[in-house]
């Protein structure tokens, strides 16, 4: 990606920044308190526990034994979106839309650190092109009306990401105390966050040819990882404590394992009932780990079959943006008519594979002449023979009456990780990007895939695309410029 403007333009993208996240607030507000409902789905249990927790009452609810109500603690589903909204809830009220409110507050964040990221590696005109990308993006104005946890999960990398950058250079021990704490945050949220901490040791160090360099990346991706772990201990402890074993974050990690294993697997979401295996528990946590067992057997019983999934797991998770249009129809059907229904799953499916295809070229660098003069056919050869190969998976996705696109999304990060010297200098953020996308296609190969889940690297694919068509720069360089280059944000103290 490219290096930021040599010259200081604080007062001017602090002022985008705010006026970015103020025109992207309007319409995610409208949506917040015209559209949403009473949460239903997954969104249901996340408003529940959020009161519970506001009133003081911790993760859970209450059952009755014997015509008496017992409290009874949870870690099913994870906690950090409830305890996130359990906060919402005791500063301003529980009412009807203060959890979309804050939804539409989260996604006016995240234009903001999209453009404040950016500018830490592209030019200022490119920045505001990805803050305007992530502010109109359709599917993200549509989530605020949702109470599901895609908007904060997106929102906390980023943060994390901003605030690596932000101290990497001069107070890199204190930059990797607070990502890693942010990291440990958003694994609160979704555990599979936790991935993401190893590659904010990039945005910590420079990226030089010594073994310095890469013990720098190491280590201080070590402390963040550390950090973020250190964040999550307490939450672990309490559920040795009160649940009927220890749990990392919550019990969901086997039911979505046997869920993308088992004989009734399809590559989504299935509901598992007992005559799938898991009869007799008595708790959560060995509930979860009887899910688990089931999911290894059915694995090592078929592990063809199991590999045979990977392609589907990853269509659900990329082929198409519904899944905010199917919530908001079971929260309100009478507002949602078939043909509403069906004109808005193709606007936001639409916006996302355009998105998607245009994001694919992102890692490319530009050929330029100073390149053919200089007759380095080998560096000029890779990356044409790259950019066909792009264009064919672009084409081969929209081609034909099966739309194919997650091959793009695995495409993407091995350009970013393949290293060549006729593709811009690798940075921090394009790192980020790369990781952030492999990790989320390991993770739903191994276990399942939604649509809904691809919604926290939209802002990660918004930068991608604004970075389109740059120019190969063929001096060394940093993984992120010198202080003195660096203009995004004031000096400090």
């Amino acid at each position: 990606m490219e290096a930021p403007a040599q010259r200081s333009r604080w007062p001017q993208d602090a002022a985008f920044t705010a006026i970015a996240a103020v025109a992207a607030l309007a319409p995610r507000l409208y949506v917040a308190l015209a559209w949403a409902r009473e949460p239903v789905w997954d969104g249901h249990y996340y408003d529940f526990g959020a009161r519970r927790i506001a009133a003081g009452l911790g993760y859970s609810d209450d059952v009755m034994i014997g015509g008496v109500a017992r409290w009874h603690p949870w870690c099913h589903y994870p906690v950090g979106y409830s305890g996130f909204l359990a906060g919402v809830y005791k500063l301003f009220g529980d009412g009807p839309h203060a959890a979309t409110v804050a939804n539409a507050v989260l996604g006016a964040l995240m234009v903001a650190l999209v453009h404040r990221v950016s500018l830490r590696v592209m030019s200022p005109w490119r920045a505001r092109a990805a803050a305007a990308l992530c502010a109109v993006h359709p599917g993200l104005i549509v989530y605020s009306g949702l109470v599901m946890t895609e908007l904060l999960s997106g929102v906390l990398p980023l943060a994390a990401l901003w605030l690596a950058l932000r101290y990497g250079h001069r107070r890199p021990v204190r930059g990797a105390i607070l990502s890693g704490a942010v990291v440990g945050l958003a694994a609160l949220v979704s555990p599979p966050n936790i991935l993401i901490a190893p590659a904010l040791g990039l945005a910590l160090s420079h990226l030089v040819a010594s073994r310095k360099a890469v013990r720098d990346v190491i280590a201080r991706g070590a402390l963040v990882t550390a950090v973020a772990f250190a964040i999550t201990v307490p939450w672990t402890l309490r559920n040795c404590r009160v649940m009927d074993g220890c749990a990392f974050v919550s019990t969901n990690g086997g039911w979505n394992l046997a869920i993308g294993a088992f004989e009734r697997a399809t590559g989504r979401f299935e509901t598992l009932r007992a005559s799938d295996g898991c009869k007799v528990v008595t708790g959560q946590v060995q509930q979860d780990r009887c899910w688990a067992r089931l999911g290894l057997q059915a694995i090592r019983r078929d592990p063809k079959r199991w590999i045979g999934l990977a392609p589907v797991k990853l269509d659900h998770s990329f082929n198409h943006e519904s899944f905010a249009i199917e919530y908001l129809r079971t929260a309100d059907p009478l507002a949602w008519p078939e043909d509403r229904r069906v004109r808005w799953r193709q606007g936001l499916t639409t916006f996302h594979r355009v998105l998607l295809s245009i994001a694919a070229f992102g890692f490319l660098g530009s050929i330029g002449r100073k390149q053919v003069r200089e007759r380095r056919w080998k560096a000029v050869g890779t990356e044409a023979a790259l950019w066909l190969v792009t264009a064919a998976l672009v084409w081969l996705a929209w081609s034909g009456d099966t739309h194919t696109f997650w091959p793009l999304a695995l495409w993407i990060p091995v350009l970013g990780m393949l290293p060549r010297s006729g593709s811009p200098t690798p940075d921090a953020v394009g790192w980020f990007v790369a990781w952030s996308l492999l990790t989320f296609d390991v993770v739903h190969v191994v276990f399942f895939g939604e649509d809904r889940y691809h919604m926290p690297l939209a802002p990660l694919l918004c930068i991608l695309a604004a970075a389109v068509w740059r120019r190969a720069r063929t001096e060394p360089s940093a993984v992120l410029p010198s202080p003195a280059c660096t203009a995004s944000d004031p000096p400090q103290p």
